[in-house]
């Protein structure tokens, strides 16, 4: 019947024959009278909640392909203490290492991890590694050390279980590693799953450049997290 949609086998919404008329909820217990304004409110605020997880899964999918981009790009390993800019400053984009992957990647995204951490570091200072024995924040070195990358994503993101299955790692989530003599490392989970094993390959740099290779359990994980934030430019198809 127009104008009658069933819900489920107690419950029947009829549309008001009137513009303001109070909708009748028909329920086996009787009826329920609700004002169209209560049922309006219901409804933005579930679609605001779905939007966000709509608004989540597109941040993700563009951190990842701007992760993908990043390998089509020449970069010489080279992590030498360089002056940059700030906000948005960068080393020459011919060289950089891992973590710059994670920077360059986000920056597509309208994320400046460069002032992110600064900021919170300068709040924060004593909530920061002090492998570097430093007394104050440095916007030309910090953002591009994984150990504070690894505390701001802990800090502002979602840290996630470190697990040796594949299958609780999700395209978007950033892995942290320690190499052979506790180096750390860092990459960018993709969307692309190896020929030879159920992994999602990573974007990284670990001395030839970004590469999309299989290397999720190939070091030894230490961290894992999810950084998606609203204030990230999610581009319109």
């Amino acid at each position: 019947m127009i104008g009658e949609l069933l819900v489920c086998d107690r419950l029947t919404v009829r549309e008001p024959a009137v513009t303001g008329e109070v909708l009748m909820i028909k329920q086996s217990v009787g009826a329920t009278m609700v004002k169209p304004a209560i049922l309006t409110k219901v409804l933005i605020l579930t679609f605001m909640l779905f939007s966000e997880d709509l608004e989540a899964l597109s941040i993700g999918e563009q951190l990842v392909e701007a992760a993908h981009e990043r390998t089509e790009h020449f970069v010489i390993y080279e992590g030498s203490y360089r002056k940059i800019d700030y906000p948005m400053g960068d080393v020459p984009e011919n060289i950089g290492v891992c973590t710059d992957v994670i920077i360059r990647s986000y920056r597509q995204l309208g994320i400046d991890l460069q002032q992110l951490v600064h900021e919170d570091m300068k709040d924060n200072f004593n909530q920061y590694p002090k492998n570097w024995s430093l007394k104050k924040p440095d916007t030309n070195i910090d953002h591009r050390r994984v150990p504070n990358l690894e505390r701001f994503f802990e800090r502002h993101g979602q840290v996630l279980a470190i697990s040796d299955k594949a299958e609780d790692y999700q395209a978007g989530d950033i892995v942290s590693w320690r190499l052979e003599g506790g180096f750390p490392h860092i990459g960018i989970v993709t969307d692309k799953k190896s020929d030879g094993s159920d992994n999602l390959m990573i974007v990284h740099n670990i001395g030839l450049g970004p590469k999309l290779e299989d290397v999720l359990f190939r070091y030894r994980v230490v961290g894992h997290y999810r950084y998606l934030p609203s204030t990230a430019k999610v581009a319109t198809q």
